[in-house]
């Protein structure tokens, strides 16, 4: 759930719920508003604004204040005329809905991208190139988009397990190797068999990481590291997950990218060296010829 929903729904004591009403309608100016001064014009005590923070999982007004704002900057923030949801109309000829899910999804990479940093990216790459096993723990198409990042990795000689076996994933994650790292997939952070994993993983110590929408989900709270996706659709009022398909495909590329880069110099002659052993395909063009 996004923070901004949270606010609206959470049944704060009558105190506070007259600063919550101040937090949703002047947002715009809540950077430049000290915790004092918020008091000051909602007629409460700072401790009051800690309250709400904390009610809301974070611990204390000034990580509440962040997020928030940080929430409202992508949410406010010009995306594309492209409908997410319902991207072409029934009156669309092809080249009109080729051309619609093509601006689509472009924009949706360059979604994606403002919502990474530096620090996040930099621990993701230290988490990956030290585990010995990778876990990932996801349902429906995110398994599906999983599958070629597996692949990818066990290119570069990186072992990747997916638990794809329903009911079995409790039991995947008991059997976790030590020094591995597990992987969740959720567009709403709120999965509870995969809430229920990441429990199991978090109590034998593994690291874990946690791929979905912005927010205060549970998810996101829970993992080691939190990677953001694009959120701009409906759980089911739409054509198709093209944002979200899109976003953890290219979260994964990047996850990828990062461990290859960790060596890169020795994984790039090992794909080399396989392609020249394994690979006996030919080309007619002159791009693809080796």
């Amino acid at each position: 759930m996004l923070i901004k929903e949270e606010l609206e729904t959470y049944p704060f004591s009558p105190a506070e719920a007259v600063t919550v009403a101040f937090i949703l309608r002047e947002v715009e100016v809540l950077e430049s508003l000290s915790i004092q001064a918020i008091a000051k014009k909602t007629y409460t005590q700072p401790s009051t604004l800690v309250r709400i923070a904390k009610k809301l999982g974070f611990k204390g007004w000034v990580d509440f204040k962040k997020a928030y704002l940080a929430e409202h900057d992508y949410l406010t923030r010009s995306f594309t005329k492209v409908d997410s949801n319902i991207p072409f109309s029934a009156l669309d000829n092809p080249m009109s809905i080729a051309k619609k899910i093509g601006i689509l999804e472009k924009a949706t990479i360059d979604d994606l991208i403002s919502l990474l940093h530096y620090d996040q990216l930099s621990k993701a790459k230290k988490l990956l190139s030290q585990a010995e096993m990778i876990y990932i723990f996801a349902q429906s198409a995110n398994i599906i988009l999983a599958e070629d990042f597996a692949l990818k990795m066990r290119r570069i000689g990186k072992t990747v397990h997916i638990a794809t076996t329903l009911g079995e994933e409790r039991y995947v994650a008991h059997n976790m190797m030590p020094n591995a790292i597990a992987i969740f997939i959720s567009t709403s952070g709120e999965t509870q068999p995969i809430l229920d994993i990441v429990s199991i993983a978090k109590k034998a110590k593994i690291k874990t990481i946690g791929i979905t929408s912005i927010g205060n989900n549970q998810l996101s709270q829970e993992v080691d590291l939190f990677l953001p996706m694009t959120t701009r659709e409906k759980l089911f009022s739409k054509i198709g997950n093209f944002t979200t398909n899109i976003s953890v495909h290219v979260l994964l590329d990047i996850l990828y990218s990062l461990t290859f880069s960790s060596q890169y110099d020795f994984h790039l002659e090992h794909l080399k060296e396989s392609g020249q052993k394994i690979d006996f395909r030919n080309s007619a063009t002159t791009i693809m010829e080796e």
